[in-house]
């Protein structure tokens, strides 16, 4: 079975940014996805990083109305199934491996947005029906030049590219035509959620979810 790439996408294009946080306190992670919502970024990646992340998934999916939540760092089918059971809306992984990819299969209503960062993989996702992906690590693994010579060759893949984004170099990767939306951690940094900064964490969706090419 395919990529659900229709419901993939929706997520991708929602805004130009896909939120990635680190957060362990279900209380902190509602009012924190609220303020990344108000602020114009519905899509919420929740790293599996901390003990209590699949109840920060599950605390947003149940009280934050408008919310893309989804489960980042998921490394096998226990976590991608626990992810689904907590509401997570789709599932990102650092790579892909075929235990992931079966798992995607068995919960086809939840897409897996699986990482990627050479031609060859993404080709093997490609035959498997996977065109929507993530570039990871995005700037360590060539960042802007490197997508750029995937474009052609291997047009039908779409990227988030994720991993050393900030708000000065996002618009060079969102300009990219093989570039959907990028991911980052700058939003709502682990100070700004430990001090619960909300304000701070709206004002910078606000920046983000301006950002245009």
């Amino acid at each position: 079975m395919a990529q659900n790439i229709e419901r993939v996408e929706a997520i991708m294009t929602a805004a130009p940014v896909i939120a990635v946080l680190i957060v362990n306190d279900p209380k902190k992670a509602v009012p924190m996805a609220q303020a990344l919502v108000d602020g114009g970024i519905p899509g919420i990646e929740i790293t599996l990083r901390t003990p209590n992340a699949l109840d920060c998934i599950k605390a947003v999916a149940d009280n934050v109305e408008g919310a893309l939540v989804g489960a980042g760092t998921v490394l096998t089918h226990q976590q991608y199934e626990a992810s689904v059971k907590a509401g997570s809306t789709f599932v990102v992984s650092p790579g892909a491996t075929d235990n992931l990819i079966a798992a995607a299969e068995d919960f086809h209503q939840t897409p897996l947005l699986p990482g990627t960062c050479t031609p060859s993989e993404v080709m093997k996702l490609l035959e498997a029906g996977y065109e929507r992906l993530k570039f990871f690590p995005a700037v360590p693994a060539g960042g802007t030049p490197m997508l750029k010579g995937l474009s052609s060759p291997l047009a039908a893949a779409k990227f988030c590219p994720t991993g050393g984004i900030n708000l000065g170099n996002a618009r060079d990767f969102l300009a990219l035509p093989n570039v959907l939306c990028v991911g980052g951690s700058w939003i709502a940094d682990a100070k700004a959620i430990e001090s619960e900064d909300w304000a701070g964490i709206e004002k910078r969706a606000r920046e983000a979810a301006a950002l245009t090419v």
